[in-house]
C-alpha cells in the first residue's frame, strides 16, 4: 500500500509537471501570438511603404460599401489588410465614402486614404510645394524649377523646347496645344502655356515631364472653362493666352486689367499698333528698367511698335485674372494709358489727352 501511495504521488507530480509545461507552452504561444498579432495590426495601421510615391490608379465603383472598398484597396496594394482597414474606419466612425477614380500611393496613411475617399480627392501631405508666379517667361520658369528641384534650368529648357517632345504633348493636349504654337516666328512653343500657380509635389525629385504635365493640365483645366466663349467670339486658345500675357506684363498692383484690355481691343479694331513695352523687351530678350526710343525700332515679330495686332505668341505666363480680363474687357473709347510712379493707371481717348497725362503724372 505504501509503495502504491508513493507511485501515485510520483504520478501526480509528473502530471503536474506535464500540466505546468503545457500551461507554460500555451502561455508562450499566446504571448507569441499576441505579440505577432499586435505587430501585424500595428504594421497594418502604418503606410505600406513610406518611401514609395508611385501613383496607383484605384477605381471605387458607385454604391461601394466599406467591405468592398477595403478589398479593393488591399488588392491594389494600398493597404495591408482589408479587415483591419474596415475595423479602423468603423472605430473612427468614418463613412460617406465617394465613388470615383483615385491616384493613391503606398506612402499614404490610413487617415489620408480615408480623407481622400470622403472628399472625392486625393489628400496627402506634399513633400514640397513650388510657386510659379504670374508673368514669368519660360526662361524664368526654368529658374524657378532649378531653385526648387534638382533639375538644372538648361535641362528644363532643353526638354520644353524639344520639337519631338512638344509634338508629343500636342497629342496629349489637343484642345490646348494647337498648330499655332509651331509658327516659325514663335520663340518657344510652350511659352505662356505653363499655368502659373503653387503646385504640391509628393516626391522629392519629380521628373521634368511630370512638372510640365502638371502645369499644362492646370492650364488646360482653366482654359476649358471658357471654351463656349471662345467659340462664340471665334477666338483661339493661342490668341487668348497671347492677349492675356500682354495684360499680365502690363499689370501693376493697382492695374485695371479689363480697362487695359479695352485699350488693346480698341486699337486692334482700327489697325493701330498696340505699342506695349513688354513686347519690345521680349523681342530684345533682356530685362530693362526703361525702354529706350532706339529699342522701339528693333526688327522683331514680337515688337508691337513695329507690327500691328497681337505678337506671334504669349510673352509670359498669364494668371486667371488676366485670362478673364481678355475675355471680358471694359467698354470704353480709350486708346492710351500710362501708369504713374505709384502704379495707378490713367487712360486717355486722344493723343493730346495722353500727352497731358504724361506731363501731369510722369514729369
Amino acid at each position: 500500500m505504501f509503495n502504491k501511495m508513493n507511485e501515485r504521488k510520483g504520478e501526480v507530480k509528473t502530471v503536474r509537471k506535464i500540466v505546468g509545461i503545457i500551461a507554460l507552452a500555451v502561455l508562450i504561444i499566446i504571448a507569441i501570438a499576441g505579440f505577432s498579432g499586435y505587430n501585424y495590426v500595428s504594421s497594418a495601421l502604418e503606410p505600406m511603404d513610406p518611401e514609395s510615391n508611385k501613383q496607383i490608379e484605384v477605381e471605387i465603383p458607385m454604391g461601394s460599401g466599406i467591405t468592398l472598398i477595403s478589398s479593393i484597396l488591399e488588392e491594389k496594394g494600398i493597404i495591408k489588410d482589408a479587415r483591419i482597414f474596415k475595423y479602423y474606419t468603423k472605430f473612427k466612425n468614418e463613412s460617406a465614402f465617394q465613388a470615383g477614380d483615385y491616384s493613391l500611393t503606398q506612402s499614404m496613411t490610413l487617415d489620408e486614404i480615408i480623407e481622400s475617399l470622403k472628399t472625392g480627392r486625393v489628400y496627402r501631405e506634399p513633400v514640397f510645394t513650388m510657386t510659379v508666379p504670374e508673368g514669368l517667361t519660360l526662361e524664368q520658369v526654368a529658374g524657378v524649377i532649378q531653385k526648387n528641384t534638382p533639375h538644372k534650368a538648361e535641362d528644363f529648357l532643353k526638354k520644353v523646347t524639344d520639337k519631338t517632345y512638344v509634338e508629343q504633348l500636342m497629342t496629349e493636349y489637343p484642345d490646348l496645344l494647337t498648330e499655332n504654337i509651331l509658327n516659325e516666328n514663335i520663340r518657344h512653343a510652350l511659352e505662356g502655356y505653363l499655368y502659373p500657380a503653387t503646385y504640391p509635389f509628393y516626391e522629392e525629385n519629380p521628373s521634368i515631364e511630370e512638372i510640365v504635365k502638371t502645369m499644362l493640365t492646370s492650364m488646360n483645366t482653366i482654359v476649358s472653362e471658357y471654351t463656349p466663349i471662345l467659340v462664340e467670339r471665334e477666338m483661339t486658345v493661342h490668341e487668348l493666352l497671347t492677349f492675356a500675357s500682354l495684360l499680365e506684363e502690363e499689370a501693376t498692383a493697382q492695374t485695371d486689367r479689363e480697362t487695359i484690355a479695352s485699350v488693346f481691343y480698341n486699337r486692334m479694331d482700327i489697325d493701330m499698333p498696340l505699342q506695349t513695352d513688354p513686347t519690345v523687351l521680349y523681342a530684345l530678350g533682356s530685362h530693362k528698367d526703361r525702354v529706350l526710343y532706339e529699342d522701339l525700332e528693333v526688327d522683331n515679330p514680337y515688337n508691337t511698335y513695329q507690327n500691328v495686332g497681337l505678337p506671334p505668341g504669349p510673352i509670359a505666363g498669364a494668371g486667371k485674372t488676366s485670362i478673364e480680363a481678355a475675355l471680358n474687357p471694359s467698354q470704353t473709347d480709350y486708346l492710351y494709358f500710362l501708369a504713374d510712379k505709384e502704379g495707378t493707371n490713367h487712360f486717355a481717348k486722344s493723343y493730346d489727352e495722353h500727352l497731358a497725362n504724361i506731363e501731369k503724372y510722369l514729369r
